[in-house]
């Protein structure tokens, strides 16, 4: 599975922007894909994922009611919607695709990724 990750850019407190993530390959075989992002100096953190399946969603706290993640399968793409960006949502993001069943919130369960996708939210 490849994932291309684009939408990155920079944009002030307040504004908005949407991430992308193409994928390709066996995409049959990943139950979920996920973002999450590292600023500098942090640990990568998650933000957000959503089940191919049946469209369920989870998100972290810190960006719960100003993410939204959502998916066409179709296209095989995912998109990360993000409204109200702050300064501290500045960082690397990054897609991932899990081919298995538990620990979305974790990077462990996550078997592939994508290149990061700078954000910077400036104040």
């Amino acid at each position: 599975v490849q994932l291309q990750a684009s939408g990155g850019g920079l944009v002030q407190a307040g504004g908005s922007l949407r991430l992308s993530c193409a994928a390709s390959g066996r995409t049959f075989s990943t139950y979920a894909t996920g973002w999450f992002r590292q600023a500098p100096g942090k640990e990568r953190e998650f933000v957000a994922t959503i089940r191919w399946s049946t469209g369920s969603t989870y998100y972290a706290d810190s960006v719960k009611g100003r993410f939204t993640i959502s998916r066409d399968n179709a296209k095989n793409t995912v998109y990360l919607q993000m409204n109200s960006l702050k300064p501290e949502d500045t960082a690397v993001y990054y897609c991932a695709a899990s081919s298995k069943l538990v620990n979305w919130e974790t990077a462990r369960g996550y078997d592939y990724w994508g290149q990061g996708t700078q954000v910077t939210v400036s104040s």
